[in-house]
C-alpha cells in the first residue's frame, strides 16, 4: 500500500510545471474556447432538435423527410460531434468557424431500414 502511495507522489509533476501549466498562455486561450463551444453546442443542440421536428412534421403531412433539412441535419449532427471531441481533449482541431463546415454522412432511409 505504501509502495502505491510513494509511486503516486513520484509520478505527479513537480510544482514548477503546475506553475508553467498554469501560467500557460496556451491552455487559458483552449478554456476561452471551450467557454464558446459550451455555449455553441447548446445551440446547436437546440437547432438540432428543431430540426428533427421538422422533418417529423415533413414526414408527417408529405411522407416523407425533407432532403435539405435531412442533409442540414446530418451536418450539424457531426459539427456537433467534433465540438464534444475538441471539449473532451479527444481533438485539438477547433470546429467550424475556424475550420470548413463539416459535411456529414447522409444515410438514405432505404440504408437506414437495411441496416437496422
Amino acid at each position: 500500500m505504501a509502495e502505491a502511495a510513494s509511486e503516486s507522489v513520484n509520478q505527479s509533476p513537480d510544482n514548477g510545471s503546475v506553475k508553467a501549466h498554469v501560467k500557460s498562455r496556451g491552455t487559458w486561450l483552449r478554456g476561452v474556447f471551450m467557454v464558446l463551444f459550451v455555449v455553441i453546442f447548446n445551440i446547436a443542440e437546440f437547432v438540432l432538435m428543431m430540426t428533427a421536428l421538422f422533418q417529423f412534421l415533413a414526414s408527417l403531412f408529405t411522407g416523407e423527410p425533407n432532403q435539405r433539412a435531412g442533409r442540414f441535419g446530418a451536418n450539424l449532427s457531426e459539427f456537433i460531434r467534433q465540438i464534444g471531441r475538441y471539449l473532451t481533449f479527444a481533438s485539438d482541431e477547433r470546429p467550424f468557424p475556424f475550420a470548413d463546415w463539416p459535411k456529414g454522412a447522409r444515410v438514405t432511409r432505404k440504408q437506414a431500414t437495411t441496416t437496422s
